[in-house]
């Protein structure tokens, strides 16, 4: 049998503009740090040739090719670096590890790669931990940066010229990107879709994969609803239930106690024991994410809003949004609605 010879696939010179996204694979890397992006930037491709733009041209690349096994132990299949010598690439997506100071002791080469390639593309993310591979190469200094929120202390302490921000889901500085922990890597991704094609098709992405188009507040804060799940099924009904009827005048301590057949003072002894956090403040967190979807996602005036979602007025809702999240309702709607 003739010894084959491999050919890197580039596009054809009659699709020379489209953007080149390259993913940077390598052994151990977080398996969600690169298949969300490469999820959203294949929803978008989609979605711009149903309009008859040319689609994202998308690679994974590693140091050598072949297959390279994630911390999960998956392995996906890729090109090697020097496939791309000469490519004109767009954007460079470089994931995370959860054994990142690992990673780095064999990454030498990477960093290399990324601080040469930096002067001819257009941006450099990466998602999670991926900003220790981008420090590594130089990239970050005096920077302001993202990262993993269990990691944020070390990424200032191996380079204090990082300003290391500890909320942010995603950060852009010039030509570099970073984003924090594991899915906002699908966050940065979006932004990065809405800057090349448009706040439309990214809104299309994000609808696809039921996520949120921008995230209010940060990576400190985690969805109401996941916050109150429990080990004690009875609680996860109430909190549907909850979340069906905000509405209601009388949501008082009694009533919720009798939905789940307890005595007002029991359950909030056990409610708190359980969930963390009192009754009243979980209901004021239910309502407040109902107003966040609905100032998102409709067109209801910020009053009918309130009286949709159980403030009752919407100076109510005013402080409850300004001590939760530091900003107003109209504010809050400027910069995330989708309407």
């Amino acid at each position: 049998m003739a010894e084959m010879t491999y050919i890197p696939n580039y596009p054809p010179s009659s699709q020379k503009h489209e953007k080149l996204v390259v993913f940077l694979a390598f052994p151990h890397m977080g398996l969600l740090d690169l298949t969300g992006a490469q999820t959203v930037f294949w929803a978008a491709s989609r979605y711009m040739q149903e309009r008859g733009l040319p689609p994202y041209d998308r690679h994974t690349i590693s140091l050598n090719g072949g297959l390279v096994s994630s911390a999960e132990g998956v392995a996906l299949d890729t090109r090697t670096l020097a496939d791309f010598s000469d490519a004109d690439i767009h954007t460079i997506i470089v994931p995370g590890s959860p054994h990142i100071i690992e990673v780095l002791k064999e990454s030498a080469t990477l960093a290399l790669w990324l601080r040469k390639r930096h002067v001819s593309v257009r941006r450099i993310a990466s998602v999670c931990s991926g900003a220790f591979l981008l420090a590594q190469a130089g990239l970050l200094e005096g920077k302001r940066v993202a990262t993993h929120w269990a990691m944020l202390d070390l990424l200032h302490a191996r380079h204090p010229s990082i300003k290391v921000d500890g909320d942010a889901i995603f950060v852009q500085e010039g030509s570099i990107w970073t984003s924090a922990g594991v899915t906002a890597g699908i966050d940065l991704a979006l932004a990065l879709v809405e800057e090349d094609c448009g706040r439309d098709i990214a809104m299309k992405v994000a609808r696809e994969l039921v996520v949120y188009m921008k995230r209010s507040g940060g990576q400190s804060q985690f969805s109401a609803l996941l916050q109150s799940q429990s080990g004690d099924a009875s609680f996860d009904v109430l909190h549907q239930w909850v979340s069906n009827n905000l509405q209601m005048k009388d949501l008082t301590i009694d009533t919720l106690a009798a939905q789940v057949c307890m005595s007002p003072r029991n359950f909030a002894r056990v409610y708190k024991q359980k969930t963390g956090r009192t009754p009243a403040k979980a209901l004021e967190i239910f309502r407040l994410e109902a107003a966040r979807r609905l100032l998102e996602d409709s067109l209801h005036s910020i009053q009918e809003i309130a009286n949709r979602c159980g403030f009752g007025d919407e100076e109510r809702m005013r402080i409850t949004f300004h001590r939760n999240l530091n900003v107003s309702p109209s504010e809050y709607r400027k910069r995330f609605s989708a309407k």
